[in-house]
């Protein structure tokens, strides 16, 4: 193949918005094609398609079909590998074989439901129930959404060895169990269907609150998760908790334009401008919810969304339904018993009770272990604080946020709520 690329100059944008779209593709149909015990050799070849790209597109351009590019990159590099004969025993000829008999699909690239296919395979294989649950989830952010180590394991609260371990045991398991790439039985699909859902949230999480960095948001990341909830909602798989996540993702993705400020400055939800919000996903959102509460089940996802459904439905922040919210909130921390949902609540608290009740609401968190260097319960407890006058206190609060790990953007709130509090 020549390597001969053509267009527009190549950035380090460009190219994660590329790796985060395409990088999951990729190792999804190249692991078909393979078999899952060669599943790092599928991740190899992704990788070195995206560090090729990085090394000649700011010197040559971006090819006129950059996604077709980087497929034919990774492709040559498995075959390449497999003829070097490493680590491979001799059914290496017939991978070969396998292989080169699909090469022109990566020229044409019009593939769309061959890898939508390939894409839901990758996700549920990750989800397996031979894999440990800890890992389902961090084994999908990493070869289906394209999250690296230290991302998911700001995702989980967790340190980045811990992440690299589950990583390692998962991938073992897939490798000397071979397990199959392929779509479960109904019978088994409920089990594997709720750590789906989760990974593809937790995705959309990533991007809409980035952890650490100068930007806050990554739009792109939010949209592929909301392209595989579609996806999955599209399929036979279809349930009415895939709707209510859908729903709930493209509810939250109409408010990205207004959540920062032409600076890329956080903008807290009540001080949005609604004009600003997507009207066009807000009315996806209420469509697919329609469809989510057509069923009898109540999941996690519908009383999320629902909470995302009041919001939008308000002209203001003045006019939100914080009642129905508290509600919902009170509904999923029955569910969930989560800390997160738990200080979520309290927030709910606050708008309907006051903020002495949101901080009573606040304490049974104080040194809970997932709020360890998570900065945004002490940055709660402030704005409370603030709101009550205790200013002192409120300024130990956000110094306290300020020591844990964040985005820029939630760096220079923290540090404007204490010039306030100074002035």
């Amino acid at each position: 193949m020549t390597e001969e690329v053509q267009g527009e100059p190549g950035g380090p944008v460009l190219l994660e918005h590329l790796f985060r779209r395409e990088a999951g593709r990729i190792v999804a149909w190249l692991a078909r094609q393979l078999g899952s015990q060669h599943l790092q050799l599928a991740e190899d070849a992704a990788q070195e398609a995206m560090l090729r790209a990085a090394q000649l597109w700011p010197f040559r351009g971006v090819p006129e079909r950059p996604e077709g590019w980087l497929f034919r990159v990774a492709y040559n590099h498995a075959i390449s590998a497999l003829r070097k004969g490493v680590r491979f025993d001799d059914k290496a000829e017939a991978l070969i074989a396998a292989l080169e008999s699909r090469g022109e699909q990566t020229d044409a690239l019009d593939l769309d439901e061959t890898l939508r296919d390939d894409e839901l395979c990758m996700i549920f294989m990750c989800c397996h129930p031979e894999i440990s649950q800890d890992a389902r989830v961090a084994l999908s952010l990493k070869l289906v959404a394209g999250f690296g180590v230290g991302e998911i394991a700001r995702v989980f609260l967790v340190d980045e060895a811990t992440v690299a371990q589950r990583l390692v045991r998962a991938k073992k398991v897939i490798r000397e169990k071979r397990l199959p790439l392929a779509m479960p039985r109904k019978a088994a699909l409920s089990v594997r269907l709720d750590s789906v859902l989760e990974a593809i949230y937790l995705m959309f999480s990533g991007g809409y609150a980035a952890s650490s960095g100068e930007i806050l948001i990554r739009q792109d990341v939010c949209m592929e998760a909301l392209r595989l909830g579609r996806l999955l909602a599209a399929s036979w798989l279809g349930a009415p908790r895939v709707d209510a996540l859908v729903a709930l993702m493209a509810l939250q993705a109409a408010r990205l334009p207004a959540r920062t400020d032409a600076a890329g400055d956080l903008v807290l939800l009540e001080e949005q401008n609604r004009g600003l919000w997507d009207t066009g996903l807000i009315g996806l959102g209420f469509s697919y919810f329609g469809r989510a509460i057509a069923g009898e089940a109540v999941s996690v996802w519908h009383v999320q969304a629902a909470i995302a459904a009041t919001h939008a439905m308000a002209q203001s922040a003045q006019s939100t339904d914080w009642k129905a919210i508290l509600g919902h909130y009170d509904q999923l921390a029955e569910m969930t018993g989560s800390p997160v949902v738990a200080m979520n609540r309290a927030v709910a608290v606050m708008q309907v009770h006051g903020a002495a009740a949101g901080l009573r609401a606040l304490e049974p968190l104080a040194g809970h272990a997932a709020f360890r260097g998570y900065y945004l319960l002490p940055a709660v407890r402030g704005r409370m604080l603030m709101e009550l006058g205790r200013m002192a206190e409120a300024e130990d609060a956000f110094a306290e946020a300020l020591e844990c790990e964040c985005s820029e953007p939630e760096r220079r709130f923290l540090r404007q709520q204490l010039v306030l509090i100074a002035d």
